[in-house]
């Protein structure tokens, strides 16, 4: 099999560089009948949105298997594991909390901390409750207060027993592919909608932060981003603003105002009727201290111009790809964490809270020799390490996903676990993957 390696002096293999797995809660837990209904559950219902029909009522059935589940996570030899709570879980319409959802959570965190295993919690994974889409969703302002209630009934509950908390996973995908192109839920099109969910999105952060500044100082408070890195199609300068006006629209929109305070100048190039409303005191909210920034990062993008000015992605030809039909480009990857440490001198420290690769896996006598997903792992490992040696600070890295889910969109037709399901039987097996990553995590002195 395989080796995961990094060289012997590498800052992510000593004692306190992080390493665990993550999951979000739609796409693992199943139970649908103990939670009120998501923008997902309604999402799934419309004919031709998952590509396989499918839905996450089931899922992993991780509420019912959650023992069996911290057990495996502790058998991966990981300080940390990265889970989402669902709203719908945990909260009443009337905005009670719902005391058995939330105890859930509270037996599962305390579980892994029985382990030694950091928990790492995020309050937004993409599952609104379904009656605030009703009032509007993410196009109206008041769900970012709806979501600052929720922050603070649940913070008050789980409080310091949490290493850290992030307020939102990846508001790209909320706010772009949930209210812009539509291809997720709940499937809204327009660029002022996109632009108008996004702002709400980063406003419900800031408020939140408030929250948890008062109810869990002692933990780490942050937000999770997810950046492709943005590269022309040639030298031409037509191409290179292309390719910076997308960086700009779809990477730096979401940091620029959490560290600027401001959204970045391609806001410029956007008609009036484009842009987000924004009220007086949103943006100071929005900037809200950070103790860290939580990255997503699978691939890179390339662009090229477009007639009108604009951008368009392209896809490089003879390169190698994931199943989901990602280019794998490890050095894209050093690439962001340079440029975002160059372009952004108040930086916070990072976590990368997840990097992984869709495969196409087979259960063959009870293994997946999945060596292609080794070395995607192998590479982009690497990858961290050449920027920290370039002078970038990450303090912990999260393999994407600990076991097989619902991928959105794609229903259970792509695997990203270094665990793989049998979704007719609910059996986990550990892939190659999974085994080498462990002898990574392993193979550090007095980890954890």
């Amino acid at each position: 099999m395989q080796k995961i390696s990094l060289p012997p002096a590498s800052r992510m293999l000593q004692p306190d560089f992080i390493y665990g797995v993550a999951t979000s809660s739609f796409q693992i837990e199943g139970a649908k009948d103990s939670r009120l209904p998501c923008i997902w559950d309604t999402f799934c219902q419309q004919p031709g949105a998952i590509a396989d029909n499918s839905n996450g009522d089931i899922a992993c059935e991780h509420v019912a298997r959650w023992q069996q589940d911290v057990e495996l996570i502790a058998s991966l030899g990981v300080d940390a594991y990265r889970l989402s709570i669902a709203w719908p879980r945990v909260m009443h319409q009337d905005g009670s909390l719902n005391e058995d959802g939330l105890n859930f959570y509270v037996q599962l965190i305390d579980a892994l901390t029985v382990k030694g295993i950091k928990v790492f919690v995020t309050f937004y994974h993409w599952d609104l409750p379904q009656y605030l889409e009703d009032q509007g969703g993410w196009l109206n302002r008041q769900t970012a207060f709806a979501f600052r209630d929720y922050v603070e009934a649940v913070a008050k509950v789980l409080g310091d027993k949490v290493y850290s908390y992030a307020t939102l996973n990846e508001p790209f995908c909320s706010g772009y592919l949930g209210y812009e192109i539509g291809v997720h839920a709940p499937g809204l099109t327009g660029r002022k909608n996109g632009r108008q969910a996004i702002h709400n999105l980063l406003l419900a952060h800031g408020l939140a932060m408030q929250v948890l500044r008062e109810h869990c100082p002692s933990s780490q408070n942050g937000v999770v981003l997810n950046f492709s890195t943005s590269y022309p199609l040639d030298d031409s300068p037509e191409n290179q603003r292309a390719a910076r006006i997308a960086d700009e629209y779809m990477n730096w929109w979401y940091l620029h105002p959490l560290l600027n305070g401001c959204y970045p100048p391609v806001m410029d190039l956007l008609a009036e009727d484009e842009r987000p409303d924004i009220e007086d005191g949103d943006m100071q909210i929005i900037a809200a201290s950070l103790d860290y920034l939580g990255i997503n990062f699978y691939t890179r993008h390339v662009f090229k111009a477009t007639d009108d000015g604009w951008f368009e992605q392209v896809m490089p030809e003879n390169v190698p790809l994931t199943d989901m039909g990602w280019e794998i480009y490890p050095q894209s990857f050093t690439d962001l964490l340079v440029q975002l440490q160059r372009e952004y001198p108040n930086l916070p420290p990072i976590y990368i809270t997840e990097n992984g690769a869709a495969m196409p896996d087979k259960l063959v006598d009870g293994m997946v020799n999945d060596e292609d997903r080794i070395g995607y792992f192998h590479g982009h490992l690497n990858a961290i390490h050449a920027a920290i040696e370039q002078g970038v600070r990450v303090d912990g890295y999260f393999a994407w996903s600990l076991m097989d889910n619902f991928e959105w969109a794609l229903g259970y037709e792509k695997r990203f676990g270094i665990v793989y399901v049998d979704y007719q039987t609910q059996q986990r097996t550990i892939k190659n993957s999974g085994l080498a990553l462990r002898d990574l995590f392993n193979s550090r002195a007095n980890a954890r």
